[in-house]
C-alpha cells in the first residue's frame, strides 16, 4: 500500500516547503502533492514537524563501524559501512579503496558488485583512490603501493558491471590518453593526491575527468604564476569538487573561496574512517595506529588519516562554517553528490519517479529516520 509521509518540512529542489505530503509506493516516490490531496488509499506517516530531504550520498567512504574497506572488501565489510553511516542519514554510498595491490582493487570490485546484486542497502559503486597518484602527495596512502596506471591497472579497474566506478588519480602520472580511455569505459575520474600542472590537470578536464577529490588536500596549490590543481579546479565550470567540511581539513575561509568560485559544483564528502558510528576511537590503517585527536584521524606523526566525520555533521557544519542555508547544504549532500555520479535522473531528488532514499532530521539537523528504496529504518 502507498505510504503519505506528511507533515513536514519537505525540501523540493532549493527549497524547504512546508505542508506537502510525499506518496511512496514500493521503492520509488508516486507523488509529491499538497496533504489536502493525499488519497484515501494511502496509508499515512506523520513526520511531526521535521525536515525531508533526499539522502545522503557519500562518494568517499573508507569504513565505518569499525571496520575499513581495505581489510577485508568483502560484502560483509559494505554491510556493515554502510549501517554505520546509515544512522547519520547516509542512503547511498561508494566504499573507498586507499592505495593498495591490484588484488585488492579486483577483490574490492568483486564484493561491491556481489552487494548490488544480493541489495545490500545503500551501494551505488565504488570509489577507488589510488594506486594511480603522486608519491609527493601521498598523505597517509602508503608509498609501496602507489604505481603507475598501465594496461594492467586500467583493465583491473574498469571490472565493475553494476553501479557507478570513481577513479581518483595523479593526471600527472599518466597521460590524457588513459584518462580518455577510462572516460570512455565509464569510468568517473576525478584528481586528487596530485602534484600536477595547471596544463596536466587542464589536460585531464579536456578529455572528460569531472571530478576533485577532498579539494585542497593533498594537491599542488594556486599559486601566483603557476595555478596548480587547485586553480584548474577553481576555474573550471564543468567539474565537481568534494570538501571535507569538518573545520581541520581545510580552513573554513579557504572553503567558502571555494564555494564562490564552484558554485553549485561543490559536494560534502566525509573521507570516513572506521571510527565513524563507534565509541572505540582508534584503529589501524595498514599496520600504523590512528588515533581520533580532537575529532581528526592522525597517525602517529600527525598525518591526517581521513575522516571521524558522518554526513549529517557535514551538513551542519555547511551550515555554520560556510554560512549556507540548511536547504543548500542538504543539496550538497544529496542533490550534487547525484549529479556526480550521473544518477541526476533517479537520486538525489524528492520527485515522482525517484528513488525513495530519504531523510528526516529534527530542528538540529540530527537523523531520525532514513528510507534507502522504500525501506524505512529509524535512526
Amino acid at each position: 500500500m502507498p505510504t503519505a509521509l506528511f507533515n513536514c518540512r519537505t525540501l523540493l529542489d532549493d527549497a524547504l516547503v512546508d505542508g506537502m505530503a510525499v506518496i511512496i509506493d514500493g521503492t520509488t516516490i508516486a507523488a509529491v502533492l499538497p496533504e489536502a490531496e493525499i488519497p484515501s488509499s494511502a496509508g499515512r506517516l506523520d513526520l511531526k514537524g521535521a525536515i525531508l530531504a533526499p539522502g545522503f550520498i557519500d562518494t568517499q567512504v573508507n569504513g565505518g563501524g569499525g571496520v575499513l574497506f581495505n581489510d577485508a572488501p568483502t560484502v560483509e565489510t559494505i554491510a556493515t559501512i554502510g549501517a554505520a553511516h546509515r544512522r547519520f542519514g547516509t542512503t547511498g554510498f561508494l566504499p573507498t579503496l586507499i592505495s593498495d595491490d591490484l588484488a585488492t582493487v579486483r577483490a574490492g570490485i568483486a564484493a561491491v558488485d556481489e552487494a548490488i546484486e544480493r541489495g545490500v542497502p545503500g551501494v551505488l559503486g565504488i570509489h577507488i583512490e589510488g594506486p594511480f597518484l603522486n608519491i609527493d602527495r601521498k598523505g597517509i596512502h602508503d608509498p609501496n603501493k602507489i604505481i603507475t596506471l598501465d594496461d594492467e591497472g586500467c583493465a583491473a579497474v574498469i571490472g565493475l558491471k553494476r553501479g557507478r566506478t570513481l577513479v581518483t588519480l595523479a593526471p600527472e602520472k599518466t597521460s590524457a590518453a588513459m584518462v580518455a580511455r577510462l572516460v570512455a569505459a565509464g569510468v568517473i575520474v576525478a584528481a586528487g593526491h596530485t602534484d600536477g600542472s595547471y596544463e596536466a590537470i587542464r589536460g585531464a578536464l579536456d578529455v572528460g575527468m569531472t571530478g576533485f577529490t577532498h579539494l585542497f588536500n593533498a594537491m599542488s596549490p594556486l599559486a601566483s604564476r603557476e595555478p596548480g590543481a587547485v586553480g584548474a579546479a577553481l576555474e573550471d565550470r564543468d567539474s565537481w569538487c568534494g570538501l571535507i567540511v569538518d573545520g581541520r581539513h581545510v580552513h573554513p575561509a579557504t572553503m567558502r573561496v571555494a564555494l564562490n568560485a564552484k558554485g553549485e559544483r561543490i559536494m560534502l564528502v566525509t573521507d570516513a574512517m572506521p571510527s565513524v558510528g563507534q565509541t572505540e576511537k582508534s584503529f589501524m590503517l595498514q599496520g600504523h595506529r590512528v588515533d581520533v585527536v580532537d575529532g581528526v584521524c592522525v597517525n602517529e606523526d600527525g598525518t591526517l588519516a581521513g575522516s571521524d566525520l558522518d554526513m549529517a555533521q557535514a551538513v551542519r557544519n555547511a551550515e555554520t562554517m560556510l554560512g549556507v542555508s540548511q536547504a543548500r547544504a542538504l543539496n550538497m549532500a544529496g542533490r550534487h553528490p547525484a549529479c556526480f555520479l550521473r544518477l541526476e535522473g533517479s537520486h538525489g531528488r524528492i520527485a515522482p519517479g525517484w528513488s525513495a532514499d530519504l531523510v528526516t532530521l529534527d530542528s538540529s539537523g540530527r537523523t531520525l529516520a532514513t528510507w534507502i528504496r522504500g525501506s524505512r529504518e529509524k535512526g
